[in-house]
Order: structure tokens, then C-alpha cells, then sequence
């Protein structure tokens, strides 16, 4: 019996992974229009900005200001993207883990065939959830950037 639990828990583990790579997929494809505007938008600005800078009449540190004071929106932007997919991808590790935890309990009280097969309706569930919050995170950064549907 133990070979059928060993394989059960391999195809969850299998079902985790292509259901990650759904996150992922989701993920990106709601988050490029943000990532577009970081990299296109404001790079952009950024260059226009900084190539602005370099006057033969500036000293070399009022450049160096300059040029740095172009750069506080890209960084800015980058950062808050960054800290925002930060704790996406931390929420859904978090509930990711109580699904773990369920399932090593559940082990002790079932068979591995049954708490595999709840693990796997928890691990679907806190997928869902997760998916579920993305679009009112790219809402939030499209807000925060000023971003046009």
C-alpha cells in the first residue's frame, strides 16, 4: 500500500507544479502591462531625463545629481512592484505551507491516499484565492502608476 500512496503523492506534486506554472503564466500576463510601463514608460523618461543632464556648463557632481534625480521614478516604481509581488508570492507560500502542515497532520490520522487527495483540494483552493487577489493587485499599481486601461 505504501507504493500507492508514494505515486498518489507523486501525481499531487506533479498537479502542484502545473497549477504553479498556471499562477505564473496568470501572473505575467495580468502584470505586463505594469511591467511595460516600468520598462518602456519610464526607462524612457528616465533616459530623456538624464541625456538632459549632460550640459558642458555643469559640474560633474550637479550631473551626477541630475542624473540621479531622474532615476528616483524608475526606482521608485521598481521597488513598489518588487515589495507588492513580494507579498503576493508570500500570502500564497504562507497558505501554501497550512496545506503542508494539514497534510503531514492528516497523515497521522488517515491514510496518505485520502490526505494527499486533501492536501491537493486545499493546495487548488489556495491557488484559486491567490489568483483571485491578482487582478486587485495590478488594479492597485495601475492606480499607484497612473496606468490607462
Amino acid at each position: 500500500m505504501d507504493h500507492i500512496a508514494a505515486a498518489e503523492e507523486q501525481i499531487v506534486t506533479e498537479r502542484l507544479r502545473r497549477k504553479l506554472e498556471e499562477v505564473n503564466v496568470s501572473a505575467q500576463s495580468q502584470l505586463s502591462p505594469i511591467q511595460d510601463h516600468i520598462n518602456f514608460t519610464l526607462q524612457q523618461a528616465y533616459f530623456k531625463c538624464a541625456y538632459e543632464c549632460f550640459d558642458r556648463s555643469r559640474k560633474q557632481e550637479e550631473i551626477a545629481n541630475c542624473v540621479e534625480h531622474c532615476s528616483v521614478p524608475v526606482v521608485k516604481s521598481q521597488q513598489y512592484f518588487e515589495g507588492e509581488m513580494a507579498q503576493f508570492q508570500e500570502r500564497m507560500n504562507r497558505s501554501l505551507m497550512v496545506c503542508q502542515d494539514k497534510f503531514e497532520a492528516s497523515k497521522l490520522h488517515k491514510n496518505r491516499v485520502d490526505a494527499a487527495k486533501d492536501m491537493e483540494g486545499c493546495i487548488n483552493q489556495s491557488i484559486e484565492e491567490s489568483l483571485n487577489t491578482l487582478p486587485h493587485i495590478v488594479q492597485r499599481m495601475k492606480t499607484a502608476f497612473s496606468i490607462r486601461d
